[in-house]
């Protein structure tokens, strides 16, 4: 019976240290809900590309099937045709429009968890002062008994 109560003190670590493993571990719970919520930033980044291509896509081919579009964005570009004069006032700046937009970049960060050291540390501790606890209870009981 008595090396029962000490074969506890060793499960109840092995406890200690597989729920704090699950929860909040390198791969428990806490871990898994921060890289599903960077995955979900992910999937609306590339959903914004996405969108960002199609609008590049209807642009190139606008330019090369549409004469009309080609004709516009030359002049923004600072091209005229033969029968077409510009007067350019120096000092006003720039008149072109930035019509790409290439999308963000979205870095995934890394999930933040406790290192597997801290939660053996944190069982062994437990494990060791299950068993002191023991220890004195004993210990108290022997002093009694005498």
């Amino acid at each position: 019976m008595n090396v029962a109560k000490y074969l506890f003190a060793l499960w109840a670590g092995v406890l200690i240290y597989a729920l704090l493993s699950l929860i909040i571990g390198a791969k428990g719970f806490s871990a898994q809900r921060q890289l599903e919520k960077e995955q979900k930033k992910q999937e609306a980044n590339i959903e914004d590309l996405k969108i960002i291509n199609r609008e590049l896509e209807n642009t190139i081919h606008s330019l090369l099937y549409d004469e009309d579009t080609l004709a516009v964005y030359a002049r923004e570009l600072g091209y005229a045709t033969m029968n077409e004069r510009f007067v350019r006032i120096v000092g006003l700046g720039g008149n072109q429009k930035n019509r790409t937009n290439p999308g963000g970049v979205v870095v995934a960060a890394d999930p933040q968890y406790t290192p597997d050291r801290i939660l053996r540390i944190i069982a062994l501790g437990t494990g060791v002062t299950i068993i002191i606890c023991m220890a004195i209870s004993d210990f108290l009981k022997f002093l009694k008994d005498r």
